[in-house]
């Protein structure tokens, strides 16, 4: 297994051909205009023609309209939609496209239910809880994710994920990917570009470090499938 590896937020040609560089899995683009990390239709388009042919442009959206997503789809063909509202798994899985949903983490929160809820999605991306909508930045109990194969979909960690503790994280967890905003940036909302082969090159040193050690613990998931159909339309 290979932790994969997506980094969201990128807002400039540069940042992306970092990402790029770095051999990140997947780019995130936010189409929230609360966000201070928020691009338009237009930008997020222009952005993904900059990704390699392997790598999958994401696009994170907060209870949006359908139209929104709907140009979105027609913007960027090969994308991989992420909800991170209130969305329902009706509301989500009506574009017949793939999809990730975000989970905010408490205490309470029932992943499993989740899971079943969400059936269609291609992974749960679990974060912390935060009253707003987007994430904190901050860490949370890595203790109340199940064990690696025990949901429906895949897993990817993300919340308060940095150079420092990522590795940390994937030991924990060991997840199917991480993902990363705050975590590679030198000021609130502006990406740096050695932060993020930092992270990078953090992930594949833990990677490297399990395959010299103990087996990692396997997840099966149609997110690989839906990565290589979406880049290859």
């Amino acid at each position: 297994m290979r932790t994969r590896i997506k980094l969201c937020g990128l807002q400039t040609f540069e940042t992306v051909q970092a990402c790029v560089q770095a051999g990140a899995d997947a780019v995130g683009f936010v189409m929230y205009p609360p966000s201070v990390r928020h691009v338009s239709v237009e930008q997020a388009a222009r952005l993904a023609c900059h990704l390699g042919a392997w790598q999958t442009p994401v696009v994170l959206f907060v209870n949006p309209e359908v139209d929104l997503v709907r140009q979105v789809i027609q913007a960027i063909p090969q994308v991989l939609l992420q909800f991170h509202g209130d969305e329902t798994a009706e509301f989500c899985q009506q574009f017949n496209r793939p999809y990730l949903k975000a989970i905010r983490m408490k205490a309470d929160t029932d992943l499993q239910q989740a899971s079943t809820e969400f059936a269609s999605a291609q992974a749960l991306l679990v974060d912390s809880w935060s009253e707003a909508y987007g994430g904190s930045g901050h860490t949370f109990d890595w203790s109340l994710l199940p064990k690696p194969g025990e949901l429906k979909q895949a897993l990817v960690l993300s919340g308060g994920l940095d150079e420092a503790n990522v590795g940390e994280a994937i030991r924990a967890v060991w997840p199917y990917g991480v993902d990363v905003s705050s975590g590679i940036e030198s000021a609130r909302g502006v990406k740096d570009i050695q932060k993020i082969a930092r992270f990078c090159a953090a992930v594949q040193a833990a990677d490297m470090s399990a395959q010299h050690g103990a087996e990692t613990p396997s997840q099966t998931s149609a997110l690989d499938q839906c990565v290589n159909d979406s880049t290859e339309q």
